[in-house]
């Protein structure tokens, strides 16, 4: 018989796997939900981008509120709602400023989550983006997303 190689590391019990994925959740956001929110106009959810200015100008989600970084514990004061939740995103799942701006505004005593796959997997599901010429969007991705452009009800 062949060993497993998923199993060479047993399942957890299940009451920890369920605590586990809870947690999970708790932190993070995917694209499709932040942007299910947005369309609704869902209250008490503020997005911000945290990237620099050249990012910014190249492409951000509609509605979001730039603030990079280093400058959170400077402008959150100004620019949030201390009781809404921010959704941070910076460029996509090779880069961890994300979760960097989540950490500095949980430090600022923020309910925040980081939204999986960044502004890359934003445009990539086909969803438009702002930039400073204007809207923009691209096809769906299909590695991503359903060539209909239909959540994947996941």
């Amino acid at each position: 018989m062949t060993a497993s190689a998923v199993l060479t590391v047993p399942a957890a019990d299940p009451a920890v796997a369920a605590a586990h994925f809870l947690g999970r959740l708790s932190f993070e956001a995917d694209v499709s939900d932040v942007h299910a929110d947005l369309t609704a106009g869902v209250p008490g959810v503020v997005v911000v981008d945290s990237r620099g200015e050249v990012a910014w100008a190249q492409g951000r989600i509609p509605g979001a509120v730039h603030i990079p970084t280093a400058r959170i514990a400077e402008l959150a004061p100004l620019l949030i709602d201390p009781s809404a939740t921010v959704v941070t995103y910076c460029w996509g799942p090779g880069c961890n400023g994300a979760t960097r701006a989540a950490l500095a505004f949980a430090r600022l005593g923020h309910p925040v989550k980081e939204m999986l796959g960044g502004f890359e997997y934003w445009a990539r599901e086909g969803f438009a983006y702002d930039t400073d010429h204007g809207s923009e969007q691209r096809p769906v991705d299909d590695l991503t997303a359903p060539r209909s452009g239909i959540s994947c009800a996941c």
